[in-house]
């Protein structure tokens, strides 16, 4: 089996879908791999390295032609299209519930292709989830984003010419980008206050530090381990809940995603304007429309002097590391579906069915 890593082509993106190390490991397994030109030198990866781990470097057509797998970190979009041959097997985030335009033309060209974005939250599939590996990344860079935005340190200071207080930061959303920026909020010495529609994260804020703002939620469960879209009722107690602690705070991020979905506003524009004087919101939203309702991606607003950055703190911006634990997640995910380098085509399998959206050209998955 040919697997052929593209390059992405997305703006901004710098991270790789496979790096050297795991390609040598895969080659090591009996599975070939050609390279495209340069796919990796935005993280650090040299074509050198590639080589010396036994891939062939080739260029951008000449992996789509040769190869029986192609992977990349984002969709694969219209100029790829062109490329994808039928009976090839495609690997990326799909987004497929928000992207059935993409998905029908991979069905057309007679292809399969696997999201990975569609992972099952489920105990054997930890290994393989990019969600989780990358929004770490993510939680990680939202607090030194803030940070570096903040015209505040973050911790008490105790000096000869008077005290710091320490700088207040309120998480809303506390998945597993939450979770790190709590830890690294007060790793720097921040009072952080968190909160989240599921009830059973409050343990985990509290067991990182953080207070939990408590919102009755009866009837707001998770759905597989991810939050799902709150009743307006639900959304109304929570800011009535969370204003208090929304007003004080320094420093906000806002990590709250539907799966699919547009992302849900908690904080509005009125809301903003009672926040304290400079006073700074990362969205990490942003993207699928963002938790304020002033976000705009890629963009910093500023509002009665309250900074509005809408980003998605992307991992590209730690692109090897992130890139790195893409490629385990890859590493993983290849060795569950292969048997003998061929697909095992278990499709009663959960991982296997919750992430194979179109096999063969037929879609699976709306």
């Amino acid at each position: 089996m040919k697997i052929g890593i593209l390059k992405e082509t997305q703006k901004s993106e710098k991270r790789v879908s496979i790096s050297p190390n795991i390609t040598k490991q895969l080659i090591e397994k009996g599975f070939e791999f050609i390279v495209e030109e340069d796919a990796g030198v935005l993280s650090s990866f040299k074509n050198s390295e590639y080589e010396a781990a036994g891939a062939t470097i080739a260029k951008r057509d000449e992996v789509f032609k040769e190869c029986d797998v192609l992977i990349k970190i984002n969709p694969f979009d219209t100029e790829d299209l062109k490329l994808v041959n039928k009976g090839q097997i495609l690997m990326s985030q799909l987004y497929h519930k928000s992207n059935s335009e993409l998905i029908e033309a991979i069905a057309a060209k007679g292809a399969t292709a696997f999201s990975m974005d569609a992972m099952p939250r489920i105990t054997r599939a930890q290994d393989m989830d990019v969600l989780s590996s990358q929004n770490n990344l993510a939680g990680y860079k939202a607090v030194i984003k803030g940070a570096y935005e903040m015209t505040k340190i973050f911790p008490l200071m105790m000096t000869a010419a008077g005290t710091i207080t320490p700088s207040r930061v309120l998480i809303y959303g506390i998945g597993v980008a939450g979770l790190q920026a709590i830890a690294t909020a007060k790793r720097l010495g921040a009072v952080v206050e968190a909160t989240d529609i599921r009830t059973e994260t409050k343990e985990q804020a509290e067991s990182l530090g953080a207070k939990f703002i408590s919102v009755d939620n009866e009837g707001e469960e998770s759905e597989g381990g991810y939050a799902k879209e709150a009743s307006e009722d639900y959304a109304r107690r929570q800011k009535e809940a969370v204003n208090t602690s929304l007003f004080k705070a320094d420093l906000v991020i806002t990590t709250a995603m539907v799966p699919g979905r547009k992302a849900p506003v908690l904080i509005t524009e009125d809301q903003v304007n009672q926040m304290k004087n400079g006073a700074v919101i990362i969205d990490l939203a942003a993207a699928q429309g963002g938790n304020c309702e002033l976000s705009k991606i890629n963009e910093t607003v500023v509002q009665n002097g309250v900074k509005v950055i809408g980003t998605t703190i992307s991992p590209e911006s730690v692109s090897t590391n992130a890139s790195d634990l893409f490629a385990k997640n890859m590493y993983n995910f290849i060795v569950h579906l292969t048997e003998n380098n061929t697909f095992k085509w278990e499709l009663e399998d959960e991982i296997t069915d919750g992430t194979l959206i179109v096999h063969e050209g037929k879609i699976r998955k709306n």
